[in-house]
C-alpha cells in the first residue's frame, strides 16, 4: 500500500465510479462520451460468457464533510475516491496472451506511479490466468480500441517506460452518412443472379454463426450476436454474406462474404444498407473499427482513415 494511494480489486459496485472516472480521464471527447458503454462491455455485460477478466482500482483517501447530529455541526469524514482503473482479459484466440483492455488515471494524479502500479497488478493477475505475454491491444469481440490512439501521447510514453515494445499499427475509418447512394440498381443486378439481400432475422442465427466461424473466426460470430442490426445476402437458402452494426452505438462491423461469392458486389450493398439504417437512427457518421480492406471502404462509401493506433507487446 502506497502512502498516498493503494490498489484494490474491482467489483461490480465500483463500476459507476469507474464510468465517472473514464468520462473525465479519457482525453479524447469521442472516447469520454462512450465511457459507460466501454466499461460495461469490458466488464462482461456483452460478449462471450466465458470471457476471463481482471480489473483493479487505484484508490486514494478523500475528505468529505458530514453532519453530526450529536455535535450539531459538520465534521470531517474520510472516504475513498477512484483515481485510476485497469481492465484486462485473456485472449479468446490464444490463452497464453493477456490483454490490457483499458487503463485510465485521473489527470490530477498522473506522474505519481499510479499507472505503473495498476499495470503491475493486472500483469500479475493475467499471469495467474496462464498468460506468458501481455499486449496493449483489443481482444475481439469485446474491445474498446485496437490499441493506443496515436494522439494519447502520455499513454504511449507510459507503455514504452513500462517495457512494452511496439507490435503493429491498426486504424479505424470514418464514413460520413450524408452522401450515401441507394442500392436499388445493385440489388436488382444481384437478384438477376439469384441473390436476395434483406435484413437478418432470428432464424438466420445458426447459419450466420456457421458462416462467420467457418470463414472468419468465433470472434466475428460473437460480434454479430452482440450487434443491433444485420443484413444478409442469400441464394437458394444459403447465406453468402453478412454485414452488422451497433456492437458499439456508432460503429459498423463486422462484415464478410463467403469466399465462393466474393466478386459479385455483395459487400458494397450490405455495407450501404447498414449505413442507411444507422443514418435513419440519427447518426451523421460511423466508425468502421479495426479496418482490414481500406481501399474497399474508401471506394464504396468514401471512408477515410481518421484514428490510428499503436499496439504493444511485452513478455511476462
Amino acid at each position: 500500500m502506497d502512502s498516498e494511494f493503494w490498489i484494490a480489486e474491482l467489483t461490480d459496485d465500483d463500476v459507476p465510479a469507474v464510468v465517472s472516472l473514464c468520462r473525465a480521464a479519457l482525453d479524447l471527447p469521442e472516447d469520454a462520451a462512450e465511457a459507460a458503454e466501454i466499461v460495461h462491455r469490458l466488464r462482461g455485460t456483452g460478449g462471450p460468457a466465458t470471457r476471463r477478466t481482471a480489473g483493479f482500482l487505484a484508490l486514494a483517501p478523500a475528505e468529505e464533510k458530514a453532519w453530526s447530529e450529536g455535535a450539531g455541526e459538520e465534521v470531517a469524514a474520510t472516504s475513498n475516491r477512484v483515481i485510476g482503473v485497469v481492465l484486462g482479459s485473456v485472449s479468446h484466440r490464444d490463452p497464453s496472451i493477456g490483454h490490457i483492455d483499458l487503463i485510465a488515471v485521473d489527470r490530477r494524479e498522473r506522474r505519481r506511479g499510479v499507472a505503473r502500479a495498476l499495470v503491475s497488478r493486472v500483469e500479475g493477475a493475467l499471469a495467474g490466468l496462464g498468460a506468458s505475454d501481455v499486449v496493449i491491444a483489443g481482444n475481439p469481440p469485446v474491445y474498446a480500441w485496437p490499441g493506443i490512439d496515436v494522439r494519447y501521447t502520455p499513454a504511449i510514453c507510459a507503455a514504452m517506460a513500462l517495457g512494452f515494445e511496439e507490435d503493429q499499427p491498426a486504424w479505424n475509418m470514418t464514413a460520413d452518412l450524408e452522401t450515401l447512394g441507394d442500392t436499388e440498381a445493385d440489388e436488382a443486378r444481384l437478384a438477376g443472379r439469384g441473390v436476395v439481400v434483406r435484413g437478418a432475422t432470428p432464424a438466420d442465427g445458426p447459419a450466420l454463426t456457421d458462416l462467420a466461424e467457418s470463414n472468419f473466426g468465433r470472434q466475428w460470430a460473437a460480434e454479430i450476436t452482440d450487434s443491433t442490426g444485420c443484413h444478409v445476402a442469400v441464394r437458394d437458402g444459403s447465406i453468402l454474406g453478412f454485414a452488422a452494426y451497433g456492437s458499439r452505438p456508432n460503429w459498423f462491423g463486422p462484415m464478410g462474404t463467403a469466399p465462393a461469392a466474393q466478386g459479385l458486389g455483395i459487400g458494397s450493398v450490405l455495407l450501404k444498407r447498414c449505413l442507411a439504417d444507422q443514418k435513419k437512427a440519427g447518426l451523421t457518421s460511423v466508425q468502421i473499427g479495426w479496418v482490414g480492406p481500406m481501399p474497399f471502404y474508401s471506394q464504396v462509401v468514401g471512408a477515410r482513415v481518421e484514428r490510428v493506433f499503436f499496439l504493444y507487446r511485452k513478455q511476462l
